[in-house]
């Protein structure tokens, strides 16, 4: 964006032609555009955004679009609403008429609470490949079903590393990244349409057949966490002993819960299926099968997530239709000829098929209108899983997310309320609860302690006196 307004500027137009020039632009970025767009008393702008900030800093004349009619009034945005009230939606999200409906997560086992982790990332540190600094730096931060969380900063901080970090896009060369097994993760990158670009001939009905065909989502096959390493090759070829022989796993065929964790049913390379095993997931884990062990959670959480869709056309218009795509447009339109807002809308849309759990978006306002940014900010409000975002836009960072991750040269900074509990505090209590509870008596010492009372009662009755009082209990 920046080279694209470079270019404008250095042209020296007359007349300048801006299409959503705040996209991809951080706060301090805008501020610097909007001062050099009014210190030019000699160039006409002419101005296609929905940033409504914006166009009151910057307008002097609004241009109305309606019904194929081009209506002019004076002033900026906020004189145009005061004669015009029917577009109050620039100013509230809540006044949209578009309402987006995002399909419910389905359960996570062992999570009975909507504030219990799902996903943590722990002393976190990426570099990317050339470069001497880190991208991000010792991240530590967890999530939950009722997370709502903006992650904010300059560009070039660290926030879309950080995001690739939580959905798997990118390894961590330090620290740990844990998600739930069973975790459903629908990620709108910040230049989704590079997915959409592969498939401009398709329909977005096409699109999704085409990315669940298999009954897995395509696009999460693609993640660098899938990539095989050599070593993690070799690692498969470990033998290891079972039952008094050296035996080599070929693959994982089950998997069930086990207590507060998973085990997994083992195939034995040569070997027939009434030899198969079952070992916990700690357990190969510890044998060091994390890749075998990761490749077939994603298979199990995207085949959990599908097993209630049915991939057919009826289906599929329907989802569009609660996404804001029209259903005649998703199945007959080309790629090719669909708007930026509605090649969001398809992107969104695909992402939550599999009713995932958690939603990542990255400049999910970009391109969307204000009518349909009403309605995604409403279907968040009223959705049951995670979300996290990255937005440049203060309006919708407000409404939505309660916390916040703010990220500058690489390091993290917390602020707001966390929707996680902290977890290790509930642990020492209960530690401490456990201790608490006496241990049962066995049946002959309740036998000595009621000779004791017995004894201590009688010499009270003998000898009088004050009782002594009963200590034992």
């Amino acid at each position: 964006m920046k080279l694209e307004l470079a270019r404008a500027i250095l042209s020296k137009a007359d007349i300048l032609l801006l299409d959503e020039p705040t996209n991809h632009l951080d706060v301090d970025n805008i501020k610097w555009l909007e001062d050099y767009l009014n210190a030019q008393s000699q160039v006409t702008c002419l101005i296609v955004s929905h940033d409504s900030g914006f166009l009151d800093n910057v307008c002097t004349q609004i241009l109305h679009y309606e019904k194929k009619k081009l209506r002019l009034y004076h002033g900026n945005l906020s004189d145009f609403v005061a004669v015009y009230p029917a577009a109050r939606t620039y100013y509230s999200l809540d006044a949209s008429t578009i309402e987006f409906t995002f399909p419910k997560p389905s359960v996570l086992q062992g999570v009975r609470s909507n504030t219990k982790a799902i996903l943590k990332i722990n002393d976190c540190t990426f570099t990317y490949p050339g470069n001497k600094t880190p991208s991000l730096y010792n991240a530590t931060a967890s999530l939950s079903l009722s997370s709502r969380v903006a992650v904010v900063g300059p560009n070039g901080a660290g926030k879309s590393t950080m995001i690739k970090l939580l959905t798997g896009e990118t390894i961590p060369q330090t620290g740990t990244v844990w998600r739930h097994p069973a975790l459903r993760i629908g990620y709108v990158a910040q230049h989704a349409f590079h997915h959409l670009n592969q498939h401009l001939e398709k329909t977005p009905t096409d699109y999704l057949q085409w990315r669940y065909s298999t009954g897995e989502d395509k696009e999460v096959a693609e993640k660098e966490t899938r990539a095989w390493s050599e070593d993690e090759l070799k690692q498969m070829e470990k033998m290891i002993p079972v039952n008094g022989e050296e035996r080599q796993i070929e693959t994982l065929l089950g998997r069930t819960k086990l207590k507060k964790t998973f085990q997994y049913e083992i195939k034995w390379k040569n070997k027939l299926h009434k030899f198969n095993s079952w070992f916990s997931r700690e357990k190969l884990l510890e044998l060091g099968f994390q890749k075998l062990v990761q490749q077939f959670d994603d298979k199990e959480a995207s085949r959990e997530g599908l097993l209630y869709r049915e991939l057919t056309i009826p289906h599929i218009r329907q989802h569009f239709s609660d996404i804001g795509l029209d259903p005649d447009i998703a199945q007959y339109t080309k790629m090719s000829a669909l708007s930026g807002g509605q090649k969001v809308k398809v992107v969104i849309a695909a992402a939550m098929w599999n009713n995932c759990h958690m939603l990542v978006l990255d400049e999910p306002t970009n391109f969307l209108d204000r009518e349909a940014l009403g309605g995604l900010a409403t279907a968040i409000k009223k959705w049951d899983g995670a979300v996290v975002m990255i937005s440049h836009s203060n309006e919708f960072v407000d409404a939505l997310c309660p916390e916040s991750w703010k990220l500058i040269a690489g390091k993290l900074y917390k602020d707001g309320v966390s929707s996680v509990d902290d977890e290790s505090n509930i642990d020492e209590e209960k530690v401490k609860a456990k201790l608490s509870k006496k241990k049962k008596k066995t049946r002959n010492e309740v036998k000595m302690q009621e000779e004791r009372r017995r004894a201590r009662h009688l010499k009270w009755l003998i000898e009088g006196g004050t009782k002594e009082p009963d200590t034992e209990s």
